[in-house]
């Protein structure tokens, strides 16, 4: 049955209700490449100017009430610096998400850091874990987000197997020091910086990984982390499926981990991806899905960048959850291929904008996100008021 314009209306406004994305706070600061990096005059180079950003994003969208913390770029200080971020989240109207860890950036993690053949090196690394999950309880934060650049980059260099029994040990120990309403999200990566074998190469790893943790450990999904071609919403369906899926750090790319933004270069896989996780809901599955951008743009503008992301990432998932699955499954039932398949596409190709404006509108917001940024002047402002600072900092953070 065709839905009345009204009805569309509600679907669209429901969905739109329940949907929130995180944002980084390394997404507005100065970045680069292996090659170096271009600044911006706008970048911010303090915590107070990453909130501030992220405060400007969230008037703008409604939709990004919190900002993900790397500890060692936001809070170098560590648990001490809880309460300047505690005041900060007070200033700008912006809660504290995830939390980071750190372990790859210390030189003597160049053999490893949870998997490093030194026990005193992973008894380090190890308790900076411990550290950012203490930070994520003073901050009242859900979630730390586990990425790790370990491996190795040539055949008969390291033990494979000793490595693995190295991070289900660290693994199982952060577990144990976690709040009752905390979760450990367990990320992986095929290859980069190690290009023989990367210790958490494929969500497979990551679900073993999680599982031998704890029952708080869930996979993290980065939507720039897979091979070329690969099914990544099939990899969603399964990690739905065994209630292991526990968030995404979204990106595009073209070739590798390129950290292009959302929807450029392959809109329709996030929107099948959305599609999974619509379809899940659905059927009743447990869904406690966070939703975080994972972006560092060197040419674009960064806080344009952000809203634009923010924006694309609300479309899609809109367009996701205006597939009628009640009919799709009588198709997939019948085998009507096309039928199905165009019912399917037919979500994709409409055109939500209108719904999207009329939401904002009617939740005090600009219909045009992107536009308000431009016309309020804010990124030049910033960037007359920091482009000194911005361009004498050369960290990655």
């Amino acid at each position: 049955m065709k839905l009345t314009d009204s009805a569309i209306q509600d679907v669209a406004f429901k969905a739109l209700d329940h949907f929130q994305i995180e944002i980084p706070s390394w997404g507005f600061a100065n970045t680069g490449t292996r090659f170096g990096k271009f600044v911006q005059a706008a970048a911010a180079t303090t915590i107070d100017e990453k909130f501030a950003d992220a405060a400007e994003v969230n008037k703008l969208t409604g939709v990004t009430p919190t900002l993900a913390l790397h500890v060692l770029w936001d809070l170098p200080d560590g648990v001490k610096d809880v309460p300047e971020v505690r005041s900060l989240e007070r200033k700008y109207g912006v809660r504290s998400g995830s939390i980071n860890p750190n372990l790859f950036q210390d030189q003597e993690y160049k053999y490893g850091s949870l998997c490093n053949p030194s026990a005193e090196i992973r008894a380090h690394a190890l308790s900076h874990m411990l550290d950012s999950i203490e930070i994520a309880k003073e901050l009242g934060s859900r979630d730390i987000s586990l990425w790790m650049a370990d491996g190795s980059n040539y055949p008969g260099t390291q033990s494979m197997r000793k490595r693995i029994a190295w991070l289900e040990e660290a693994l199982a120990a952060s577990h144990e020091h976690l709040a009752p309403n905390q979760r450990l999200l367990v990320e992986y990566k095929p290859f980069e910086p190690a290009f023989y074998h990367t210790d958490i190469a494929d969500w497979g790893m990551s679900s073993h990984l999680a599982r031998v943790a704890g029952p708080q450990a869930r996979v993290l999904v980065d939507t720039g982390h897979h091979y070329n071609a690969q099914n990544i919403e099939q990899i969603v369906a399964w990690l739905l499926h065994t209630n292991l899926l526990g968030g995404f750090h979204f990106n595009d790319r073209r070739y590798a981990d390129d950290d292009l933004t959302l929807g450029s270069i392959d809109p329709y896989q996030i929107f099948r991806i959305f599609h999974e996780i619509h379809a899940a809901t659905d059927d009743g599955l447990p869904t406690e899905i966070a939703y975080m951008i994972d972006q560092s743009h060197n040419l674009k503008g960064k806080i344009e960048a952000m809203v634009q992301t923010v924006v694309t990432a609300q479309e899609l998932y809109l367009k996701a959850a205006l597939v009628d699955r009640e009919q799709l499954a009588r198709l997939q039932q019948a085998c009507d291929l096309v039928a199905a398949e165009e019912l399917y596409r037919g979500a994709f190709w409409t055109d939500v904008r209108p719904l999207t404006r009329a939401w904002r509108e009617a939740h005090g917001l600009p219909a045009d996100p992107m536009k308000a940024l431009r016309e309020s002047g804010y990124v030049e402002k910033v960037g007359r008021e920091r482009g000194s600072r911005s361009s004498a900092v050369s960290s990655y953070a």
